[in-house]
């Protein structure tokens, strides 16, 4: 199943180019905001799910095209994103050391919205291509063998970056955590949609231009490693995303006016905007490409604009 937010918040399940308004057949889940609803029902899911399927199949469907989508997480409790969590098309020598960081769920928007470049000093802003999972249930220091257990679904992730901020090591948090820079949609498709999150090709489009393509085969420390390792941590609970990290050869500058496409094989394609009302500019150069010229730095440097060297 197929499960979003559209117009004021409604709860709808995605069939074919439609979409089915489900909201009245949940609205007995405690909630105080209609943003809230989604993680009541993932809670409760076993309970709710023969009732939204009945409710898809009664009620006729409204066109994909002439509604607003919505994030459909809209206030995740946490986000924990997997660091360097790729092989890098099998180009690392070694496995990283499993890693992660939060980001800031107020940094959350949704399908064919604005991603909004801030006034600061970074060097580039990118963003990277990502599968997210959403947890379903309560995990405290879930095991591999139990962590699947654990998804309620799918979505598609970007996690927007503001590089090379400074005092030096002072990043994660001024980076990550930026108003508008964890765009994640259009939907969640449910776990037993998904028969192996482990294969699944990732594909992300700058203007058109494909810039990122990897396959989650790729991770470095799989999918139920991941949960066993964040769980151990901390407590995930329902509607809490994970994103599982991304193959950093293909990120890319984004800059004002990009049309952006990410596209995770059988979850769906989440497109947003880029603005920067500073209009800086960098060369359209991936990092792999940046690195085959021998350039220095990880990343090519701005051209023009407010903090240009």
């Amino acid at each position: 199943m197929k499960l979003c937010y559209f117009n004021d918040y409604r709860l709808g399940v995605i069939v074919g180019d439609g979409v089915v308004d489900v909201t009245d057949a949940v609205k007995d889940i405690p909630h105080l905001d209609a943003r809230d609803l989604i993680i009541g029902l993932i809670a409760r899911w076993d309970a709710y799910k023969d009732k939204v399927a009945k409710a898809a199949q009664a009620t006729t469907a409204v066109p994909l095209k002439g509604v607003k989508l919505r994030p459909p997480v809209p206030r995740p409790g946490n986000i924990v994103c997997m660091a360097v969590n790729y092989m890098e098309d099998g180009t690392l020598k070694e496995k990283p050391q499993i890693n992660a960081f939060h980001k800031a769920a107020t940094a959350v928007i949704g399908d064919g919205d604005t991603m909004v470049l801030p006034d600061v000093p970074a060097s580039i802003f990118e963003g990277e291509a990502e599968l997210a999972l959403i947890i379903g249930r309560p995990a405290t220091r879930v095991s591999q063998a139990d962590a699947m257990k654990h998804i309620f679904g799918y979505t598609c992730f970007i996690d927007g970056s503001a590089r090379g901020l400074p005092p030096p090591g002072n990043v994660f948090f001024q980076m990550k955590s930026r108003d508008t820079f964890a765009p994640i949609g259009p939907c969640i498709v449910t776990a037993d949609e998904i028969a192996d999150p482990q294969n699944l090709n990732i594909t992300l489009t700058n203007n058109g231009v494909v810039m990122q393509k990897f396959n989650t085969s790729d991770m470095a420390h799989n999918i139920p490693r991941c949960i066993e390792w964040a769980s151990s941590i901390h407590t995930l609970q329902p509607g809490d995303i994970l994103a599982t990290g991304t193959n950093h050869r293909g990120l890319n500058s984004f800059m004002d006016g990009d049309k952006i496409e990410l596209t995770v094989e059988k979850v769906g394609t989440l497109r947003f905007n880029v603005k920067d009302e500073l209009k800086r500019t960098w060369a359209r150069t991936t990092r792999l490409q940046h690195k085959e010229k021998g350039a220095e730095g990880a990343h090519t440097p701005q051209l023009t604009g407010k903090y240009a060297k």
